[in-house]
Order: C-alpha cells, then structure tokens, then sequence
C-alpha cells in the first residue's frame, strides 16, 4: 500500500496524496514496534518483572501516536506551503485510481485488526487497527478531493483537503497518547468497577460482609484488582477464605478469565482499630 501510495504521488504532484504517503510511512514504523511489543507482552512473568510484561502495550501505542502527530505536523507544514506558493497536479485520474485501490484495503485490513483486537483484548491490535482505518479514512477523503479538483479545476482544494486529513489525524495521534498515558498511569475503566461493585454489594446481603480498599488496573489484556473483605468477628477463616473465592470467582466470570484478584481478609470488629494503628 505505501508503494502504491507513493507511485500515485510521484504521477500526480499532490500534496493531499503525500500526506497519506507519509502517515504510510509512520505507520509501517509503528507497526514494526507494535510487533516487538506485542512478542514481549506475550512472555510470562520473570524475576525483574512479577507482574508481567503487559505495559509495553501502552508503550507502543504512545509510540505509535506520537509517530501520527509527527506526521500531521509534517502534512500541515508541506501543506501550507503549497498552498501559499502555488499548486501543481497532473494526472489525477491515474492518481485517484491507484489512492481509492489503496482505501478499499485498508478498510478490509483495518476491520480484520479491530475484530482480533476485540477476541484478543489487545490493546496493540486494537491501536493498529483504529490506525489503518484512520488511513483508510483518509484516502478516501482524498479521494473525494481528488474527484473535486478534477471536476471544478481548482487546484487549491488539494492542499486544503490535505490540511483537513492533518488535522484528522493529528486528532487520532492525540487520542492514542491519551489511552497510552491513561494505561502508564493505571487509569481504571468505570465499567470494570462498576462489574466488581456490583459483585460485591450483592455479597454484603447476601453473606453479611462488608468491604473497602478497593482497587482496580488495567495492565494491556490483564486485570488487577484487589480489595478487603470484611467479616464478623465469629467468622471461621476457613468459610471467611470459602466466600472470598466465591466473590473472585463470580468476578472473575463477569470480568473474563485474564483477571489477577488479591483479597485481603479481616474482621469487621477490629479492622478499624488495626488500620488506626498502622497509619
């Protein structure tokens, strides 16, 4: 796709085509560390690193945005030049042939990246994915650029339509940074806590316990959640320990089968006393 993308710039001189060449460019970059990344998010847990390797997707999706707004900067800069100095296209319809082919396959590659990402829960083929359709996007705006210069002859609305797909994907670029610093921050989805309040709450009828301290991260594909339980003063350890494994159990159906939970027990009775004292 980018020779393709590159050999429609080379005939047509068009500053719209160039900016989906060079996102192209970045791109392939960052697919080659989302591949790096997603091979080390896949080891298991080691000496130096007992929770795993899983961050590195946030890593390469901060990567991989700050490549895309490198790249919108670049087509603005490229862009408002043109368009102050003067615009010079030649075979658009040769050019409009070859951007469209290169839509249509980034569509279809993009989809596919979306639907692993999702059966995967995968932050990296997700990222990837929202990226190439980003790119497809993209050329099909240019497309429809293309087809407007060719109709009204003017040719300003190549660099303007390309000004428009900067700004795109600088929008994209940003919103990959935000998921990367939310995730290197261990930002929690709501949804994920509101699953394990639910859970809990139930268990505070049911079983008569109380709970607090609850926490909750997302680590790439992986869950980490920890919280205490709280039980009457007469509770037998070994029935306070039976429900505990229940309540994870039930979470751990609801949240997926990736979820690492640690319960910490006490009683209801002396917990206040206890955390009074250590703090």
């Amino acid at each position: 796709m980018l020779a393709i993308k590159w050999y429609a710039y080379s005939v047509t001189g068009s500053t719209a085509i160039l900016s989906d060449s060079a996102e192209s460019v970045v791109h392939i970059i960052g697919v080659g560390f989302a591949v790096f990344s997603l091979w080390l998010s896949l080891r298991p847990a080691d000496a130096k690193h007992t929770y795993g390797h899983d961050k590195i997707n946030y890593f390469s999706a901060g990567f991989e945005g700050a490549l895309i707004v490198f790249a919108a900067i670049y087509i603005l800069y490229i862009s408002t030049k043109r368009l102050i100095g003067g615009v010079q296209l030649t075979n658009i319809d040769i050019g409009t042939i070859f951007i469209l082919l290169a839509a249509l396959l980034n569509l279809f590659l993009g989809l596919f990246l979306l639907r692993k990402g999702k059966i995967t829960n995968s932050l990296i083929l997700t990222a990837n994915g929202k990226h190439v359709l980003t790119d497809s996007w993209t050329s099909f705006g240019i497309v429809v650029g293309l087809f407007l210069t060719r109709t009204t002859g003017w040719l300003p609305f190549d660099p303007i339509i390309a000004i428009v797909v900067a700004l795109n994907i600088l929008w994209s670029g940003s919103k990959l940074i935000q998921k990367s610093a939310g995730g290197l921050m261990d930002e929690g989805a709501e949804s994920i806590g509101n699953v394990i309040r639910e859970i809990l709450n139930e268990n505070l009828i049911q079983k008569k316990i109380k709970y607090h301290e609850l926490r909750y991260r997302e680590s790439g594909n992986v869950v980490w959640v920890e919280f205490h339980l709280l039980f009457s003063k007469n509770t037998l350890l070994k029935d306070a320990h039976h429900y505990a494994t229940e309540i994870e159990k039930s979470i751990k159906c609801k949240l997926g089968s990736n979820v690492h939970i640690t319960t910490h027990l006490e009683t209801q009775e002396d917990h206040q006393v206890e955390h009074e004292e250590n703090s």
